[in-house]
């Protein structure tokens, strides 16, 4: 019996998730939870267990192709099958055949998922296994943000061939699926026009490349962050040659042997340190509810580029955290950003973020508060140059840093404290003595 597996809800009510690839193909054997197929959401790249033990019959999407929510993924050719659980339209019943790992909210008519009955979940209903994480952003993405043309590969071929380019192209089909017909009529109009036009790069003035995954959400949340919290930067330029002597020495001493100490280490123990004098900067405005949230502990977030995108996953209770362990989080956290092994309780739940533009030789900028924070501080290179020191000029090691905040949580002494003590620390590291 042929039963067609709709993609599920995989979290949070995402909508719809792109076929990364497929781990099986039509005439294969699969067991239950046998990983079939790797799907992105704004979230992840999740690996799609089988919910069945059959042969795979069809696969309904190549890579590449956007699913929605409660629309046929694959179907599978189930033996022994009851004819009475497979509905008239030839789709699966919304009830579950097994025990499935990793799945969402069963989905039921239109492709809205059901919700679940509050209680304990069973231990084989365990989390998905993600390989890849991409940065949380709003629920609701931006008119702005375009999304990708949806068609069908046959489609996409045809508009290939035709010289039609899809994002030109009103769908008519269920949903706005662009189709056959949708092409036809576009290509009668501009086949005159196809004939492309040569360069010096292979042959091609220009290239598009689809919005979606990280790039789509990164662009809804920093959008949203633009136009919803008034924001403010300051910058403040400070010697850090004592803060690179002590790193120097610190490298040197036996407790801190095999880690990886930068001065994203100091810093960012600085910015913990000023943070609890500071309080406002580690807040968030809650518009629904009208309050200030006030948050008792730092879950400190770093921006790490990926070859996928920005991501941004934090320090859980970095508060509370010696040098050392700090040292050893921030390690951690940015071996599993390269690996894509980052997890998404790691990329919820930031209260403040630093990026370290330096990386990149960089000095200063005006750095975007990640949706919901109040604060973001971004670092500087640190570089050899003249600089006033005890009367004299001398070359010194200078950082300059920029912070930028909501200003509906944080007046200007506030801030400009803030980025002051930070700038201490690091110009002076015994005045930790004289803050905590």
């Amino acid at each position: 019996m042929i039963k067609v597996f709709k993609l599920p809800d995989l979290g949070e009510g995402l909508t719809e998730s792109e076929v990364v690839a497929w781990k099986v193909s039509p005439g294969q054997s699969v067991e239950l939870n046998q990983i079939i197929a790797e799907v992105e959401t704004a979230k992840a790249v999740v690996e799609l267990p089988s919910p069945f033990t059959g042969t795979i019959s069809a696969l309904h999407a190549e890579p590449g192709t956007v699913v929605g929510v409660g629309e046929p993924l694959v179907s599978f050719d189930i033996e022994g099958a009851d004819d009475d659980a497979v509905l008239a339209s030839g789709h699966a019943p919304a009830k579950r055949e097994a025990n499935l790992v990793g799945y969402g909210a069963i989905v039921e008519k239109d492709g809205r998922p059901a919700r679940r009955a509050r209680g304990p979940v069973p231990a084989s209903e365990a989390a998905p296994v993600v390989t890849a994480v991409v940065e949380d952003a709003l629920a609701v993405v931006p008119d702005a943000v375009q999304e990708r043309p949806r068609s069908t590969p046959p489609v996409r071929k045809l508009a290939k061939d035709l010289g039609v380019d899809l994002t030109q192209v009103t769908g008519t089909g269920q949903r706005g699926l662009i189709t056959r017909e949708d092409v036809n009529a576009s290509a009668s109009g501009t086949a005159a026009e196809s004939v492309p036009v040569p360069s010096a790069v292979d042959g091609v003035r220009e290239s598009r490349t689809p919005i979606k995954g990280v790039r789509k959400h990164t662009a809804a949340a920093m959008v949203a962050s633009a136009f919803t919290a008034p924001q403010v930067s300051e910058f403040l330029t400070v010697d850090v040659t004592e803060s690179m002597e002590l790193l120097a020495r610190l490298k040197a001493n036996r407790a801190f042997a095999g880690l990886k100490l930068t001065p994203l280490t100091l810093v960012a123990k600085a910015v913990l340190i000023a943070l609890g004098n500071n309080p406002t900067l580690n807040t968030r405005w809650d518009e629904a509810a009208q309050e200030i949230v006030q948050f008792h502990y730092v879950n400190l977030g770093i921006a790490a580029a990926t070859p996928r995108g920005l991501t941004v996953p934090n320090i859980k209770d970095a508060q509370g955290l010696s040098l050392k362990e700090l040292a050893v989080a921030l390690a951690e956290l940015a071996e599993n950003a390269r690996a894509a092994k980052t997890t998404p309780a790691e990329l919820n739940g930031g209260t403040f973020t630093i990026t370290n533009i330096g990386v990149f030789g960089i000095d200063a900028g005006t750095p975007m508060l990640y949706p919901g924070e109040a604060g973001i501080l971004a670092v500087g290179a640190v570089r050899r140059q003249p600089w006033e020191h005890r009367g004299e000029i001398a070359l010194r090691q200078v950082m300059t840093l920029s912070v930028s905040f909501d200003h509906r949580l944080v007046d200007g002494e506030q801030g400009s404290r803030f980025l002051a003590d930070v700038g201490s620390i690091l110009s002076d590291p015994g005045m930790v003595l004289t803050m905590i």
